[in-house]
């Protein structure tokens, strides 16, 4: 069973890596030079890559043609390519994503209106052999990805550290990490976003155009002198949340650059601690330095509704939210990779 969802995953990567590399190639041979040296840039394309005149072209036209036919004749194609197909029943499914239910821009009054951030378990996973300092979600939330100073990469699949979190395990030892690769530096997904937005040591927050790489928007001084060490996007891309060494979390407009929200109450001053929302964007989560806790505030009100015991030894330094339900990852100085899902 290991070996086939791993195989799976192999399969999907090349997958992608084709599709990717008929993008670049019909963008270039285009002439629209600049966005095939972006989409090159972040698919980790060469932009010399090699490809038949048009055949991007003429794949789209077949699927269009096929997809057209198995419409008239009633059949579905979307069955072929549903992602939770691939993961194994027996490690159970991983439910569909939970909308949004958070719209910064249309309320103002929220006082007195937090919400209860539910009750998680949490189990140890496993340890890198220096700091584990990172972690990524993929985009469906079937895998996640630790990356260490050590230079290694773990991959997990989170359906088998949801069966090894069962009281009833029966079925001898689960092995949740399906992958370790050495010699790397980072863990990325791509993004189709037009925009990204980077943390600066000098507490700017910086928004750039994801195809021409210029800065759009520069929010000089959005942790004071500190440095800011954390900023995402909305999934909406209105709003950017962002976390700094002077022991703030906040909200910015994207439009506007405009402070909306600021989340405080937790001290993070050493570390590059990190900032998420949950799944839902209703709640924020973020690092409590000084007492090795994980602080949460009601994402509207800006309350803090829950402090939890990081169970790491010392403070942790990334926390990653998944995508797709209400389970996060927590990494440490102490080597150590933690898995959270909510109580049922």
């Amino acid at each position: 069973m290991e070996n086939s969802s791993l195989e799976q995953t192999l399969q999907d990567g090349k997958l992608h890596r084709q599709v990717n590399c008929l993008i670049v190639a019909h963008l270039r041979d285009t002439n629209l030079t600049q966005a095939a040296s972006a989409v090159a840039s972040a698919t980790m394309i060469p932009l010399n890559v090699e490809a038949p005149p048009n055949r991007l072209l003429e794949l789209v036209a077949k699927g269009l043609a096929v997809e057209k036919d198995e419409t008239l004749r009633g059949v579905s194609s979307t069955a072929l390519y549903d992602s939770g197909s691939l993961v194994s029943a027996a490690y159970g499914a991983i439910p569909a994503p939970r909308t949004a239910s958070v719209d910064f821009g249309a309320v103002q009054d929220s006082k007195g209106l937090s919400k209860s951030f539910p009750k998680h378990e949490t189990r140890h996973l496993s340890e890198h052999k220096n700091i584990a300092r990172c972690a990524r979600f993929s985009p469906d939330g079937r895998f996640v990805a630790t990356g260490s100073a050590d230079t290694s990469i773990k991959l997990f699949e989170v359906a088998k550290i949801k069966q090894m979190m069962l009281p009833d395990q029966r079925d001898g030892p689960v092995r949740p990490v399906i992958r370790t690769f050495y010699d790397h530096i980072q863990v990325r997904y791509s993004s189709t976003g037009g925009m990204y937005v980077t943390a600066s040591k000098d507490g700017a927050v910086r928004l750039w155009d994801g195809v021409s790489a210029n800065c759009i928007r520069s929010i000089d001084g959005a942790h004071g002198t500190a440095e800011a060490t954390s900023a995402s996007f909305t999934k909406d891309q209105r709003f950017v949340l962002s976390c700094g060494k002077d022991s703030s979390v906040k909200l910015w407009e994207v439009g506007s650059g405009k402070l909306v929200k600021q989340y405080t109450g937790a001290t993070h001053t050493q570390l590059r601690c990190q900032a998420v929302f949950n799944d839902t964007e209703e709640f924020v989560l973020s690092v409590d330095e000084a007492s090795n806790e994980i602080a949460i505030w009601d994402a509207l009100t800006a309350e803090k509704v829950a402090k939890w015991p990081s169970n790491h030894i010392g403070a942790p330094r990334w926390l990653e939210h998944s995508p797709t339900e209400a389970a996060f990852i927590s990494c440490g100085t102490d080597r150590s990779v933690r898995f959270w899902k909510e109580n049922l």
